[in-house]
């Protein structure tokens, strides 16, 4: 008995015609008609699946912004906060692994259209309020808690975005999940969750102490003084 491939859904199909259209033509010069044209379909099906031709180039962000919500949702309050933002952001890296010709063509346009830059810097702000989100909720019994939150979430998706565009650039080749790997380690290094990084323990700070005194006085008075002050007498 033979088998054969599955059909690729009509949402699979709308975003291959509209990229094999974009790589002809260009973005700008494709419309919307074009799109349901080659793919065999009416506009109707088309804005049931994408509320805009932007949209069609970024098709699976929605469903890893879902996807990284429910899993930081599902965080138990005995995880280590900054590895789980770590791994909410491997989500999307992975996602972009799993067809790095479409993510790389993705890549290329968007460098191409500044509409699209535009629309995409609103979807990396929406990963990192996912994220910011998350750990204020974490942090809000420290007194820097939002302030902790906001930078360690910026701190996450701009080490993402460095291993993703340095993947990107190098047109997929290389292992994206191990330099994503690399650069989120440098930010848990720079941000422990018990905020030690950022802070002198106690003990290492050096005491100082000023004498004010004669000249005249003798120097085993003022030794004395000294360990006085510094209650060693």
């Amino acid at each position: 008995m033979s088998t054969h491939p599955a059909k690729p859904s009509m949402r699979d199909s709308l975003v291959a015609a509209a990229f094999q259209l974009f790589l002809e033509r260009g973005y700008e010069q494709t419309t919307v008609d074009d799109i349901v044209k080659t793919a065999g379909v009416g506009r109707r099906s088309f804005f049931r699946y994408f509320p805009s031709k932007e949209d069609v180039v970024f098709p699976d962000h929605e469903q890893c912004l879902a996807d990284m919500t429910e899993f930081l949702a599902a965080s138990a309050d005995t995880d280590d906060p900054m590895a789980r933002v770590c791994d909410a952001a491997r989500l999307v890296m992975r996602m972009y692994a799993e067809n790095p010709t479409f993510s790389v063509q993705r890549y290329r346009l968007t460098r191409e259209v500044a509409g699209l830059r535009t629309y995409e810097l609103s979807v990396v702000w929406r990963y990192e309020k996912t994220l910011g989100d998350y750990l204020r909720s974490r942090f809000a019994d420290r007194r820097d808690g939002t302030l902790r939150a906001n930078v360690v979430a910026a701190a996450v998706v701009a080490a993402h975005n460095h291993a993703l565009r340095h993947w990107l650039r190098s047109g997929g080749e290389g292992d994206p999940l191990a330099e994503v790997d690399r650069a989120l380690e440098f930010v848990r290094d720079t941000w422990r969750p018990d905020g030690a990084a950022a802070e002198t323990p106690a003990e290492e700070a050096e005491d100082v102490v000023v004498v004010i005194t004669k000249r005249s006085t003798p120097m085993w008075r003022v030794v004395r003084e000294v360990e006085s002050s510094l209650g060693e007498g």
